[in-house]
């Protein structure tokens, strides 16, 4: 099971690096980074709008470690569409980061045997006589819909264009059934899950949105077609009038 845990990741090497990203050489920035530090950990140092472009830029941001850099891309983009809540740019990056792994986005676990190709497929097993199966199958309805539609839009918008297949409206759809359906799920109390399932399924079009904007600009940024001109400018009036 997929959990908001990337800060919890973050290392004493991180801060230290945040620290200097930041300060810069200045002696003044360094004291005053150290002191937030102190006094209410990492978090707003994260959210530092200098952090980013310095781990891009600067030749020390090399030494990021993944969980860092990811959770800074996503946390900043989230911000960008007006989205605030650090617990969910938490467990959107560990989203983003398990299913970069090897053949994990297809399955609902890591050692699972079985493999989801569609989310129709995935559908059909949300309730299953398992319970346990049937909590990590929900659950992964949500994360996959968010994976596919937030990581890869543009292949979404080129498959519907060319050959009829569903548009990003369907993996919104569907992505937040599977959101919805795991917080109903008595597991989901137990796993202390239900208020962030709720949440995302709420906000799912703008999760999207955010790993839209990452996608884009740090994983596709040379990637320029109709099909994504297309649906930058449909989320951009639908954001602006939203």
């Amino acid at each position: 099971m997929i959990v908001a845990d990337t800060r919890r990741r973050l290392t004493r090497d991180d801060a230290q690096l945040v620290l200097q990203l930041i300060a810069a050489g200045s002696h003044e920035e360094q004291r005053r980074g150290e002191a937030m530090l102190r006094d209410g950990g990492m978090d707003e140092l994260l959210d530092d709008p200098r952090l980013l472009p310095a781990l891009l830029e600067r030749r020390q941001g090399a030494h990021a470690s993944l969980p860092l850099l990811a959770y800074v891309m996503v946390r900043q983009a989230l911000c960008s569409t007006g989205e605030t809540d650090r617990g969910l740019a938490d467990y959107v990056t560990s989203v983003l980061m398990h299913f970069g792994l090897g053949g994990r986005a297809r399955r609902v676990a890591l050692y699972d045997d079985e493999v989801y190709d569609t989310l129709a497929a995935l559908l059909r097993d949300v309730d299953v006589s398992d319970p346990t199966r049937a909590f990590l199958v929900r659950a992964h309805l949500g994360n996959y819909a968010l994976w596919l539609s937030g990581v890869f839009p543009d292949y979404i918008e080129s498959r519907k264009h060319r050959h009829g297949g569903p548009d990003l409206g369907y993996y919104e759809d569907m992505g937040k059934r599977g959101y919805e359906l795991a917080a109903e799920h008595r597991l989901a109390s137990r796993y202390g899950m239900r208020e962030l399932y709720a949440a995302v399924a709420e906000r799912f079009p703008q999760l999207r949105l955010a790993l839209n904007r990452v996608s884009d600009r740090f994983l596709f940024p040379h990637v320029h077609s109709p099909d994504k001109l297309l649906r930058q400018v449909a989320d951009g009036a639908r954001w602006r009038t939203a």
